[in-house]
């Protein structure tokens, strides 16, 4: 706080705002960082502070963040040489997407000769840029200790890149390097190397040179073989491997005595040493192990059996050659590239998203059927067919839905030629489409489609829902073919009766039409529809017989039977129309039929759901919030009854799917405010009825709970409703009452003494204090760690050797803490954290081996107390940072 008021003081005696220049920023260099790259003009801002300061407080500057997106990047990086204090310095891309969402490289090709002058350098991060050769300047730094150049065109390194022998850790991820200089070997003091998804071949014997490495990544590359130096790796903890060529691997792999985990996966090995596949760390799948090599003949036939690689939960990408392959992804969805599908090996990255209704337009009585899936790169275009197989959730209206896949072009939404299977192995149902280019997937439940070209000569188009409607196109109803869409929804005389409380109402099935043209047809198009349930040609009243015709919305229907021709048969009403859209047949007393209707449209769209909210056992403090289908409500209890306990469901509620809600905590119970996911205090959902409207988290109290339990509540309340809701059911949920749904009571237990409560030294215990990960994303603390110990239970041992602790150890501490769990996970979390207080990566790596382990609630754990670290950090640099010209300046900036 001193430090903060000084630079305060600093920046009121250099004359806030004068000239109109920014504050001194200087500034708002908290603890003398300068983050520019939040800022779309941030080089704009370091030139004019830098000229305005003449650098006095600039050249201050030892943490500098820059966006290489940036038009004025070339000229601040010749002021940068005068930073002489600089010692850690970020400029990448990746701050602005191209059309179709991807990240944009930056524009940075290449540094100034004088950039080696900065002697106080440790960290460089230049990723997501254009760098086709490493600037020769960047050897020149000798304090250099991180270095990062991912996602860039690196085609080879410097010969003489082993000069930076300071050097701990070096990414080179996905760029394009084919070899490595034998100098490699040279960087005694290299601990964590990534060399994934380049295209190395071979591998210099030297890279056996480095002793002290303790992680090296290889995965994603084309390696046939490895080099028998791996061997002499002794501090080696973590060998990835996965997704090359390797057809051998060493046997003295087996001997190193640190490794914990051995990736092999999805390679082409027929054949493992016994040692090695004696490992229990070894990973193996997808390896064509105990197969016979294939005949010249078979190959020159073609019938060459693919590869197929199986994608662990962790993974995120993989390589696809001229060859061919199929992927199995974790989740179960899969692919089959034929060969000459990629001209040339392509990586092909991909993310399982939840879905966002600003993005995912669902259409009317479309339902959502699962999760979003997009593949990068967006756009290229495969030169056969790629084949795609997506597991979603079975529909409940089998005979009136069809599934579809659907993806997204960059500007709309189309729905693909889809074929359904059910899979008995894995009792899960799946899409095929076929594509060949990659962007957004998602699978729905819509209308059953049927459609047809309509020629000059006419032709006739029928329901395949129901036969009975048909729609006739004479000759000469058009000049040009056109396409025609027909879609039925099924109306029963009980729900009809139901939503209108009237015996007498009946109704035919809803009827929808559609065109790709917007010109009217040429003659009449004959329509015929059912009439409604227990009415017939022979006893029906023509005066209670309506045809109505709604809009594309479903926002109005008009009564049209005075403006058509209408013919009734024994069981039909035949009638003209020259434009499409929706029809109804409807038989009732009632004068107005439009608002009726209206109505039943309207109810036809919701869903009856309760909300349920338990808590967990073993940890009241850990809330489970669900929305349930009400068909669903009692067997999803029942599930969970065994480790949750809770009130009784919620009242049935109606949503529409698509239809955002909230749970807000009240009556002493909070959350964390600063979860992406919450809004005005109030967590965010987005229901739809076939996913798992579902969220875990933890709750707090700021009442103090050693001398009572705090009775509090959840209350759900409706949010934005979507676009496409009727108005007046828009309008009935205005107003602060309308908005609530239902709450549900939540009791927080009086707190006893706990282990983990005293700061002092714990059960002989003594651990220093620590700061885990980087100043960038923040820190994991010994109070975080102390938090995430009482979330591991018996699983201590695989999560310590997910993250990279040796049997040894592991056997070590649950020998010497024999008599107590507690001693043990704490033991075994604290040791890790000491051998990895130096590592930048280590609370990513903590996050993926809670992952591994099957923790996913502690991964999230650690990842909202990161994120809230990174935006209260983003935050206090623009409340201290650059101040704006002016406030609507400033505005412009907020939105």
């Amino acid at each position: 706080m001193q430090k903060m008021a000084e630079l305060l003081g600093l920046r009121d005696e250099c004359g806030e705002g004068t000239s109109g220049a920014p504050a001194l920023a200087g500034s708002c260099l908290a603890d003398n960082r300068l983050n520019l790259d939040v800022y779309p003009d941030g080089c704009r801002r370091f030139l004019q502070l830098f000229k305005e300061q003449q650098g006095e407080v600039v050249v201050q500057v030892e943490f500098l963040r820059l966006s290489s997106n940036d038009c004025l990047l070339d000229t601040t990086l010749g002021s940068l040489p005068h930073l002489k204090h600089l010692k850690s310095l970020v400029v990448k891309g990746g701050h602005a997407r191209d059309e179709f969402g991807s990240y944009l490289h930056g524009s940075l090709t290449s540094l100034p000769p004088d950039f080696g002058n900065l002697r106080c350098l440790t960290h460089l991060d230049l990723s997501f840029n254009r760098l086709s050769t490493l600037p020769s300047c960047i050897l020149h730094l000798p304090s250099l200790r991180v270095l990062l150049v991912s996602h860039n065109s690196l085609m080879t390194l410097p010969e003489d890149f082993g000069c930076l022998n300071k050097l701990t850790f070096f990414s080179a991820m996905k760029n394009q390097l084919k070899d490595l200089p034998q100098s490699i070997g040279e960087l005694s003091m290299l601990q964590d190397l990534d060399l994934s998804e380049n295209a190395l071949e071979l591998l210099p014997e030297e890279v056996g040179n480095l002793h002290n490495c303790k992680e090296l990544d290889l995965s994603g590359n084309r390696l046939s073989s490895i080099p028998d130096s791996l061997a002499n790796l002794k501090c080696l903890r973590r060998l990835h491997l996965h997704s090359n060529l390797l057809v051998t691997v060493p046997a003295s792999l087996a001997s190193l005595p640190n490794l914990s985990r051995l990736d092999l996966q999805n390679n082409c090995l027929r054949a493992i040493p016994a040692e090695i596949q004696a490992l229990p760390f070894v990973h193996v799948r997808g390896n064509p192990l105990g197969e016979a090599e294939p005949s010249p003949q078979a190959d020159k036939s073609g019938t060459r059996r693919l590869q197929t690689l199986f994608l662990a939960s962790g993974e995120g990408s993989f390589t696809v050659t001229s060859e061919g392959c199929r992927v199995v992804l974790a989740c179960g969805t899969r692919f089959y590239f034929p060969p000459g599908a990629a001209s040339d090996p392509l990586r092909i990255y991909f993310r399982s998203l939840t879905p966002d209704p600003q993005c995912v337009k669902l259409r009317h009585h479309d339902v959502l059927l699962s999760r979003v899936l997009e593949l990068q790169p967006h756009g290229v275009q495969f030169q056969q067919e790629v084949q795609i197989w997506m597991p979603y959730i079975s529909p409940q209206t089998p005979h009136q839905h069809e599934v579809v896949v659907r993806t997204f072009s960059g500007q709309s939404w189309s729905d693909l030629r889809t074929s359904v299977k059910w899979k008995r192995k894995s009792k899960k149902c799946v899409a095929h489409c076929c594509v060949l280019h990659f962007s957004w997937f998602l699978v729905v439940s819509r209308l059953v489609q049927n459609e047809c070209r309509v020629p000059a000569e006419g032709t006739l188009l029928f329901s395949s829902v129901d036969p009975n409607i048909k729609v006739i196109f004479p000759p000469g109803v058009t000049k040009e073919p056109r396409s025609v869409k027909l879609q039925v929804l099924p109306v029963s005389a009980e729900e009809i009766q139901k939503i209108t409380a009237d015996a007498g109402c009946r109704a035919s099935p809803l009827l929808c039409l559609s065109q790709d043209s917007t010109v009217d047809f040429l003659k009449p198009v004959r329509i015929q529809l059912p009439l409604p349930p227990g009415v017939t040609g022979l006893n029906l009243d023509r005066s209670r017989l309506h045809i109505l015709h709604g809009d594309l919305e479903g926002q109005t229907w008009n009564d049209i039977t005075s403006e058509v021709v209408l013919e009734l048969t024994h069981l039909y009403a035949v009638f003209e129309v020259t434009h499409f859209s929706w029809y109804w047949l409807w038989y009732t007393t009632k004068t107005y039929i439009g608002g009726i209707a209206k109505k039943v449209y309207e109810r036809l769209r919701l869903y009856q759901v309760n909300f349920i909210a338990l808590q967990r056992k073993k940890d009241p403090e850990q809330v489970l919030l669900q929305c349930v289908p009400k068909h669903k409500v009692w067997s999803v209890l029942k599930k969970l009854q065994d480790r949750y306990r809770g009130p009784e469901p919620s009242d049935m509620v109606e949503m529409f799917e698509g239809e955002q809600f909230f749970a807000a905590f009240e009556r002493g119970i909070s959350i964390d405010m600063d979860r992406p996911d919450c809004v005005d205090g109030r967590l965010s959902f987005i229901f739809y009825s076939h996913l798992k409207n579902m969220k875990e988290i933890y709750v707090t109290s700021p009442v103090d709970r050693k001398g009572q339990a705090v009775k509090g509540q959840v209350s759900f309340y409706r949010g934005a409703v979507p676009d496409s809701i009727p108005e007046d059911a828009s309008r009935r949920r205005k107003g602060p009452d309308s908005l609530w749904l239902a709450t549900l009571p939540i009791k927080l237990p009086q707190l006893k003494p706990r282990w983990d409560e005293n700061p002092s030294p714990l059960y002989g215990f003594s651990f220093p204090p620590l700061n885990l990960g980087n100043a960038e994303t923040g820190y994991l603390t010994q109070a975080n760690l102390l938090s995430i110990a009482r979330r591991v239970g018996a699983d201590w041992q695989s999560i310590g050797l997910n993250l990279g602790l040796t049997y040894q150890q592991i056997e070590r501490i649950g020998y010497n803490n024999r008599e107590d769990l507690n001693k043990q996970i704490l033991d075994m979390l604290f040791s890790w954290a000491q051998q990895n207080s130096e590592d930048p990566d280590c609370v990513s790596k903590l996050i993926t081996a809670m992952k591994e382990s099957g923790r996913q609630d502690i991964a999230d754990e650690v990842e909202a107390i990161i994120e809230l670290g990174r935006q209260k950090y983003s935050e206090s640099i623009r409340r201290v940072g650059l101040e704006q010209e002016s406030s609507t300046e400033d505005s412009a900036i907020a939105m």
